[in-house]
């Protein structure tokens, strides 16, 4: 009996080298693009409003899951995720011009009473420790882009307001070279 020799398996299918760096682009490109979209983002701080505390130009990597909402208490665990609180620096859209980021201090929460009297800020009628504000009276520069608020007069004393609910108070920790919710 002769036996046949052992055919050789068929060449498995080979991809080339630019097919796989190509591919390779794609899944990091769209991988960034999750990321970047959902749970993390580099900003820049475009204004003096956060000095000295954050200077123009400092770079902030933005937890963008923390704040998230919530689809149950697992969820919370495993992202680390929590509420609100008063102190937090957060970043978000300029209501007057939604290409802009502000990053602002959270002050007021939903439902409380914020005043200002001669710079000392009130929650619902109690004064409150900020050791991160910081009170200046030199002028803006001219290169800041706050520079154009400057006419609008510095905010010594306002309200009282109520925080609508859905809504945050936030102030820039320079609170004389802020454009903030005060305005």
């Amino acid at each position: 009996m002769s036996e046949k020799p052992a055919a050789s398996p068929e060449p498995a299918f080979k991809k080339s080298v630019g097919r796989e760096y190509l591919e390779s682009i794609v899944v990091a490109v769209i991988l960034a693009l999750f990321i970047r979209t959902f749970a993390v983002q580099a900003f820049k701080i475009p204004t003096g409003s956060m000095e000295p505390n954050l200077l123009i130009g400092d770079h902030l990597l933005v937890n963008k899951l923390v704040y998230s909402p919530s689809l149950g208490p697992l969820e919370d665990a495993l992202l680390g995720k929590k509420p609100i609180q008063r102190g937090h620096v957060v970043v978000f859209k300029f209501p007057e011009d939604p290409t802009r980021d502000f990053i602002k201090r959270v002050i007021g929460l939903p439902g409380e009473t914020i005043e200002i009297r001669n710079k000392q800020v009130f929650v619902d009628g109690k004064a409150i420790d900020e050791p991160y504000a910081h009170f200046i009276e030199a002028p803006l520069r001219p290169d800041d882009p706050e520079y154009s608020h400057a006419g609008d007069g510095l905010r010594d004393s306002w309200g009282p307001q109520t925080v609508p609910a859905g809504h945050l108070l936030v102030l820039g920790d320079n609170r004389d070279n802020s454009r903030d919710s005060r305005f």
